[in-house]
């Protein structure tokens, strides 16, 4: 399989995580009281693809033609966590301004590192 045109780099990827944590990650610690938060997790490999499969075919169902996945930061607020994650929406096609398509639920992993891991 060829590589997806749209991978970057590893050193791409290094920086590009390196700028989320030198400007944000100090601001969002200090809002937390010094306690650090969740900034990665993991996807397990099935999962993901049995939710793309999801909503390919709920997608197809409603006539969507050209579906597209939106990932929303996101942050728990129960007794067992504060901490950050993410969730994934489908979305009615690939275009960044595309509405939700909220007839299709979403998709949330608690699978976070902690503590964080530098890419």
């Amino acid at each position: 399989m060829a590589k997806p045109a749209k991978c970057i780099s590893v050193q791409q990827a290094k920086q590009l995580q390196n700028n989320w944590v030198s400007t944000r990650e100090p601001a969002i610690t200090q809002a937390r009281g010094g306690q650090q938060d969740t900034r990665e997790v993991v996807f397990n490999i099935a999962e993901l693809e049995e939710f793309l499969d999801y909503v390919k075919a709920e997608s197809t169902k409603q006539g969507v033609t050209n579906p597209g996945v939106r990932l929303y930061f996101a942050a728990y607020n129960n007794m067992s966590s504060d901490y950050a994650t993410v969730f994934l929406s489908a979305t009615m096609s690939d275009d960044k301004h595309a509405d939700n398509n909220y007839d299709i639920e979403p998709y949330n992993t608690i699978t976070a590192g902690f503590p964080p891991k530098n890419y």
